[in-house]
């Protein structure tokens, strides 16, 4: 019997074959972008990992040169001998490949290779002048290394022994060294033995994953969103298809198929289905993942510094993550009508009166659970803190707001129908009306479409006017020099302002604030930045108490995660406080920043010289002769204003190249599941229209308003999409921004960039409906005339 009840269900699909299309298309569509969403992180993570692994960042704590950037080898043996275990490092570049040598036997486990490698197979490893990299990497190594290929090596660096990559890169020198967690109780300062190094803590190194988070989070809602819209039209297509069997499951039941039976097998019905469209989901995340990865891969090299493969590899997570987010969705769009199934009675199932009064009562279910999702993002808007609380308020909006369309069109639609004034148009809008319900999933699925288009590009399109004014106030100063050593540096100190040029020195050491990592500078106070740079909030004369040592400028971040604000006091040193006298915006700068003035950091740190330096000049061309003529400078050390902020530009252009593509197949999936609306719905449409057809409207007439009709459901989805998407621009910059990377951007409208999207989105519309339309204008007179043979 099984056997027999599940062929008898599936038969259905093969009968019509475009609503099975409709369905894995759907499903395909929907997993394919989460999926595609989840490999890509999946990948950077496992990037992140294998960089935790290799450098050892945020796990161990390091010593490094107080100036400069070596520590010679002496002072590795000297800090041996007086107890301290520490492991050296060395770092470089060839043709652009990171090298790190490092010593196996005293560096601690998991540092530099796995831990297959390090105690497992050592003799391998220090045999012979070769380097450990993933496949990826040892393709842009020179041909004359040896390289040998080992998956657990993050991209882009290549590792060794360390007399090795000595070797290689030509160096006597050490980079940094590594501490070993277990030192010995006893053991003298290390300011008593090496006074020009200094212990950097692993807290104070950033952990790459967590910087990222933020990013990888809003992908995924992305993902889920385009999941959303795909699972609509698999909904909207269970939802046709159970319609469409009410005669069938009326004789299933009263042959005596038990109500228990006929759930179970209708469940595995739609697992069979969806397991599927889930394989091709799969399959079209693999391609969407593979297309997309080497842009987010430079854009989270270009904001965090973060080397992230660039070849997509298949991986349980996210293979499981689609497979099992395709089989819930499936059972999610399908459970309502399995439910009214089981709560009618047997012979009612295949009345329409019953579906209809059904359909009425989950209106009203509809109205509640629309309102309860509103309230709830409001709640969360009130009283929400956190990361968590930003989505799920973000979660909540978009699925009232989705709700609520559909109620919002119903009365409008009644309004026109009285204000009509010829049966064609009374007609007209009646039957707009009656159609709503059968496209309220796919006009849902439009709308949450384009809002997330409007909101997203209103974010975007601040960030980037908002980015480019900051970049005009930061880049102040027209060359950017960075000195090879300290002699170069007093040179550009001493010999620079006889040529009349402004010299800015950048003094900078990581430190902590407030319990805070923070990069602290250290200026020289003047017109530059007294002249450019525009506060959030400050005290009368900031800059003079900055310069007099009394005061701080802390960026957004450091203030937002601190809880400070201008007028607080934050220590910088056992017997140094000073007050917040500015807060400044710091747009696209994931880490926290306090600035104070030159003397003040001179006093904290005296070890520390500046390398890098801001040039005021009127005559940018003959200071860079300077420079490079004079003072030795090579050309690759000299930055100006211009290429900065070009480079600036285009790493925020490739930073939302991601965005914009997930915005655009967004779309696609919702103006498909408009089309398939359509089309499932033709059918069941022609009883409609023969009784017009008969009274002497042409066939073409009808699918000219067909198309018309599809028109005016666009326009109100449009209407209400655009202050859906402005609210969801407006949790995006004042909450998800400032909880994912502690700073708020302004908001701005571009009313001519939404009536673009407008257009566009009428369009496919449009496009979505002249199939089904088409159709219609050339449906056989025979199959309407049928209609009053039937029963019906």
């Amino acid at each position: 019997m099984n056997r027999a009840c599940l062929s008898a269900l599936l038969s259905h699909w093969v009968r019509n074959p475009l609503q099975l299309f409709a369905f894995l298309t759907g499903l395909a569509l929907a997993t394919g972008l989460w999926a595609g969403v989840q490999a890509i992180n999946a990948e950077a993570r496992a990037s992140y990992d294998a960089a935790a692994a290799t450098l050892g960042k945020g796990q161990f704590d390091q010593i490094v040169p107080a100036t400069g950037d070596v520590i010679a080898q002496a002072d590795f043996v000297t800090l041996r001998r007086a107890g301290w275990l520490v492991s050296p490092v060395v770092e470089g570049q060839i043709d652009g490949v990171r090298i790190l040598g490092f010593d196996p036997l005293s560096s601690p486990i998991g540092f530099g290779v796995s831990q297959r490698t390090q105690t497992g197979d050592l003799g391998a490893f220090l045999d012979g002048d070769r380097l450990f990299a993933n496949a990826e990497t040892t393709g842009q190594l020179p041909s004359g290394i040896g390289v040998v290929t080992d998956p657990s090596v993050a991209p882009g660096i290549a590792v060794g022994e360390i007399g090795v990559v000595q070797r290689l890169l030509k160096r006597t020198d050490l980079s940094r060294l590594v501490v070993q967690p277990e030192q010995p109780l006893q053991r003298p300062a290390l300011a008593d033995i090496a006074p020009h190094l200094r212990l950097k803590s692993a807290s104070q190194t950033a952990d790459v994953g967590e910087l990222t988070d933020s990013f990888h989070l809003n992908l995924t809602a992305f993902g889920l969103l385009s999941f959303a819209v795909g699972i609509f039209i698999v909904y909207s297509t269970i939802g046709l298809a159970f319609e469409q069997r009410r005669g069938m499951v009326r004789t299933l039941r009263a042959l005596g198929v038990s109500l228990p039976r006929l759930i179970a097998l209708m469940v595995i019905e739609v697992l069979l289905l969806a397991l599927v469209g889930a394989i091709i989901g799969i399959f079209l995340g693999y391609i969407v993942a593979g297309v997309l990865l080497p842009d987010v891969a430079v854009t989270l090299r270009g904001l965090y510094g973060a080397d992230v493969a660039g070849t997509l590899q298949f991986r349980a997570s996210w293979l499981g993550s689609g497979l099992a987010v395709a089989l819930l969705g499936s059972l999610a769009a399908a459970v309502a009508k399995i439910w009214q199934i089981a709560s009618m009675p047997i012979l009612a199932s295949a009345q329409s009166r019953a579906w209809s009064m059904r359909s009425g009562r989950a209106r009203g279910v509809q109205t509640v659970l629309a309102a309860t999702s509103l309230l709830s993002a409001v709640g969360l808007a009130w009283f929400g803190t956190g990361l968590t609380a930003g989505f799920a308020l973000l979660g909540c909006f978009l699925i009232g707001a989705a709700l609520t369309a559909p109620l919002l069109m119903h009365p409008v639609l009644a309004f026109a129908v009285s204000a009509a004034r010829t049966p064609v148009a009374r007609w007209f809008w009646a039957d707009t009306r009656q159609q709503l319900p059968g496209l309220s999933l796919a006009l849902m699925a439009l709308m949450l479409a384009i809002s997330a288009n409007v909101g997203v590009a209103t974010m975007v399109s601040s960030f980037r006017l908002t980015f480019v004014a900051f970049l005009d106030q930061r880049l102040a100063p027209e060359l950017y020099v960075e000195a090879a050593n300290a002699a170069q540096a007093n040179a550009i100190e001493t010999r620079l302002p006889d040529s009349g040029v402004t010299v800015l020195p950048l003094l900078a050491i990581d430190t902590q604030v407030a319990k805070q990592p923070t990069r602290l500078f250290g200026v020289r106070v003047g017109p530059t930045y007294r002249d450019n740079w525009v506060f959030l909030d400050a005290q009368p004369n900031a800059w003079e108490r900055v310069s007099a040592g009394s005061g701080a400028v802390a960026n957004e971040q450091l203030a937002r995660r601190a809880g400070l604000w201008v007028g607080d006091s934050v220590a910088l040193g056992e017997d140094q406080t000073v007050a917040l006298a500015a807060i400044v915006a710091d747009y696209g700068n994931p880490r926290g920043q306090l600035v104070i003035g030159e003397a003040s950091f001179r006093k904290l740190h005296p070890e520390i010289e500046p390398r890098q330096f801001g040039l005021r000049t009127d005559d940018p061309e003959m200071t860079r002769r300077i420079l490079v003529s004079d003072l030795g400078l090579a050309e690759s050390a000299i930055t100006d204003q211009s290429a900065l902020k070009a480079t600036s530009l285009q790493v925020f252009d490739r930073t939302f190249t991601v965005t914009a593509a997930l915005n655009v197949l967004t779309l696609v999936v919702a103006g498909f599941a408009m089309l398939m609306s359509l089309l499932t719905l033709a059918d069941l449409r022609v009883p409609q229209l023969a009784p017009v057809w008969a009274l002497g409207i042409t066939r073409r007439r009808i699918g000219k308003l067909e198309l018309l009709r599809t028109l005016v459901f666009a326009v109100m989805v449009c209407i209400i999409a655009l202050p859906v998407g402005l609210v969801l621009a407006w949790v995006l910059l004042a909450i998800i921004n400032v909880e994912a990377f502690g700073w708020r951007l302004p908001m701005f409208l571009f009313p001519g960039d939404y009536f673009r999207l407008f257009l566009l989105s009428v369009l496919a519309a449009i496009a979505a409906a002249s199939w089904p339309s088409l159709r219609l204008m050339r449906l056989p007179p025979a199959r309407l005339l049928k209609v009053f043979a039937n029963e019906r």
